[in-house]
């Protein structure tokens, strides 16, 4: 099932309502789901291979902290956010000012940033562990089956 963006995200709380949360694909919903968006974007840095080598290390520390919880929802929070990160420094590790377009529309050519494809790597590590995680895998079927 898709990410439902009808909820009342101004009012739900996501860990005393899991059952409202759907997983969706990628990163569907990460800056909207709290308290999860709170407690994870502070920690949230891609910008040199030494911040995004600490960020990604913090949130991965928050996945194994919400796994301990038995806390679906904040692992899949957690998994998207490193994702993100990834997702994120890979289009500024291809484009000058992470800008894929120009004001006409048409794709920018790219220009690798090595610096940012190093942080980008780094991410995307500590995501492959997060999604290939068995409890993780797990809990996202069993959520998914219950909830949508």
């Amino acid at each position: 099932m898709s990410f439902n963006y009808n909820e009342d995200f101004e009012r739900i709380d996501f860990r005393e309502q899991p059952d409202k949360y759907r997983v969706g694909r990628g990163e569907q919903g990460v800056l909207m789901v709290e308290p999860y968006k709170s407690e994870i974007l502070p920690y949230w840095r891609f910008k040199t291979p030494d911040i995004a080598r600490e960020s990604s290390g913090q949130i991965y520390e928050l996945f194994l902290e919400y796994k301990k919880q038995k806390d679906f929802v904040g692992m899949d929070m957690a998994r998207k956010f490193l994702q993100m990160g990834y997702t994120r420094s890979r289009r500024y590790a291809n484009y000058k000012g992470g800008k894929k377009y120009d004001k006409d529309g048409n794709v920018n050519d790219r220009q690798i940033n090595e610096e940012k494809a190093e942080s980008a790597r780094i991410f995307e590590e500590k995501w492959i562990k997060a999604r290939e995680d068995e409890t993780y895998l797990s809990w996202k079927k069993d959520h998914q089956q219950k909830y949508g």
